[in-house]
């Protein structure tokens, strides 16, 4: 595989995680509030979920990474012509919709489910789980729009399956290796930026 081959399929794994990543970033700069889980205990007497969970930066970081979606359909209508390369529109409209909502909710959806487990073992809100802290809200938004995409296929035949028919093997791989680094580095910049904020 030569070198163009490598960057290109880097850049469109990005451009397909791209509205889930903003969306699980944004959970967290939107959120605060009523928890998602009432302030409920579990039989083991823990917390369902924490505080750090709560339903408006489950909803807000759902709704940004939607619009964030929306505008990178703007950007490849106007710029797609000058790309040597092909990026994906999401199955095109209306069905785009329902995969950044897939994406973007799924991520969130897979942090929720990941905060349970953790709850369960001890770790508190905000304590590293090594990898599944990383790789939950992925895995979350790839089992959602898969999900979806073959659910578009069975009921539009016509439509074929947009996740298989555009998404391989090498674009997951790349999303699995490069998501750790972006979520460390976006946490190191935000933790950075709270006590700066915390300071003054």
């Amino acid at each position: 595989m030569q070198i163009m081959e490598i960057v290109t399929i880097i850049i469109q794994a990005i451009w397909l995680i791209f509205p889930a990543y903003v969306a699980n970033a944004s959970a967290v700069i939107v959120g605060g509030g009523k928890p998602i889980d009432s302030g409920r205990f579990y039989k083991d007497g823990k917390r369902l979920l924490g505080d750090g969970k709560t339903w408006r930066g489950l909803l807000g970081g759902t709704f940004f990474g939607i619009t964030v979606g929306l505008g990178m359909m703007v950007l490849l209508k106007y710029c797609q012509s000058s790309i040597s390369f092909p990026l994906t529109d999401f199955g095109g409209y209306p069905f785009m919709i329902l995969f950044f909502f897939t994406l973007c909710f799924g991520a969130l959806l897979g942090d929720i489910i990941e905060s349970f487990f953790k709850r369960r073992i001890g770790k508190e809100r905000g304590e590293d789980w090594f990898v599944l802290d990383q790789l939950d809200f992925i895995a979350g938004a790839l089992v959602f729009t898969i999900s979806a995409s073959f659910l578009v296929a069975w009921l539009y035949p016509q439509e074929g399956n947009w996740f298989m028919n555009t998404i391989t093997f090498s674009h997951i791989l790349v999303i699995v290796i490069v998501t750790p680094f972006v979520h460390i580095a976006t946490n190191y910049v935000y933790r950075k930026r709270k006590g700066a904020k915390y300071a003054k």
